[in-house]
């Protein structure tokens, strides 16, 4: 409640005063599309988090300001422009959208070769993250959350695949029981095992982020390929992502589950963990009743019977549609389906100014 009262406080503070005084300032009236980004830019406060040193130094050639192009980058994921050379065009053609982006006149407006050594700036210092981390601290941090539904979904990529290398098994376990006095080594820790062990931060970093390709089944049991990566999300209840984590397209769902429950608690106080049947796996149950809470997972059959969920838990399992709608919205309205940068972290970049937009546009849809 006291965030609905926030946010709904926020809209009327800019339906009364500040949206009637841009229209006076600027002379002209705010289209629909104009007033979207800047109720999301007041929420989202991007360029407060633009490294200082990134747009005041004392030696060498003075650089353009980072803040008005980091406003650019959101208005580029709510637009839903394919090419930063689009919103360069949209800056010198719309002047209301050049002034909501901070430029004053259009001489102030950097060329595209800055635009991308920003870009670039951006994604090496983790702009994206850091940016999301202080919204969902700001917004949710003294809330409690019901359900936290987890899923994944595909990222559609432009690089070349790397040609990967044959993997070498070594100590390949022998079938059966051993011999009289043959001593055997143990079996192989597996990644889950070691992330039950790891920090979110260790878990991730041992996660593959290159650029291959993956196979996935939908809900339909129609199976889908793609090269690319794959995009995993924490939803809350009302749709707002809580942690993202982007991986290689071939790495299975199950994998980043642990480190993104030790994320999202680190972050959020939350009651029950939602899956599907990809997430099937004992650690997982383990680690997510460790960390106090429910896990709520659809059996993966694997061939045999299984005993479904029951009533009570079938009926929060509904809830993980959040999940899917987040998914559709942030490749449908934000930018996730024209990924044109290469690089994972380029991509991850991209991504996160398209989750901020989302996150403060379904705030206001909360309220509304």
């Amino acid at each position: 409640m006291k965030l609905a009262q926030a946010v709904s406080r926020l809209t009327g503070n800019l339906q009364r005063s500040l949206f009637p005084r841009l229209e006076e300032c600027w002379q002209g009236p705010l289209t629909v599309r104009e007033r979207q980004l800047v109720s999301i830019l007041e929420i989202v406060q991007v360029e407060k988090h633009v490294p200082k040193s990134a747009s005041r130094q004392w030696l060498g050639r003075k650089l353009r300001e980072r803040e008005s192009i980091a406003r650019s980058f959101v208005a580029k994921a709510v637009y839903g422009h394919p090419f930063t050379r689009s919103t360069i065009d949209a800056l010198h053609t719309t002047p209301n959208l050049r002034l909501i982006c901070g430029f004053a006149r259009k001489s102030d407006i950097p060329s595209e070769a800055t635009f991308s050594r920003s870009f670039a700036e951006f994604a090496e210092s983790g702009f994206g993250e850091r940016v999301h981390d202080a919204l969902v601290e700001r917004c949710l941090k003294d809330q409690i959350i019901g359900h936290i539904c987890r899923d994944s979904t595909a990222i559609d990529g432009r690089e070349k695949t790397v040609k990967k290398t044959a993997k070498q098994r070594s100590g390949a376990r022998k079938r059966g029981r051993p011999k009289k006095g043959e001593k055997r080594e143990p079996a192989q820790e597996n990644r889950l095992d070691r992330q039950c062990r790891q920090s979110a931060a260790e878990a991730l970093e041992q996660l593959p982020t290159a650029f291959d390709g993956g196979v996935k089944m939908c809900s339909k049991g129609y199976t889908k390929r793609w090269f690319g990566f794959k995009l995993h999300a924490d939803v809350n209840d009302c749709g707002l992502p809580i942690s993202i984590v982007l991986t290689s397209a071939s790495v299975h769902d199950s994998q980043a589950a642990i480190p993104m429950m030790k994320m999202t608690s680190a972050k959020v106080t939350y009651l029950y963990d939602v899956m599907d049947p990809a997430y099937d796996a004992h650690q997982i149950y383990e680690i997510s009743k460790s960390l106090g809470h429910v896990p709520i997972i659809e059996k993966n059959s694997r061939g045999r019977d299984v005993i479904p969920l029951a009533p009570h838990e079938a009926a929060r399992y509904k809830e993980r549609t959040v999940v899917e709608r987040f998914n559709s919205r942030i490749k449908d309205e934000f930018g996730a389906r024209n990924v044109m940068v290469q690089g994972a972290r380029k991509v991850k970049l991209h991504l996160m100014f398209g989750v901020v937009a989302l996150f403060a546009d379904q705030l206001m849809k909360l309220v509304t």
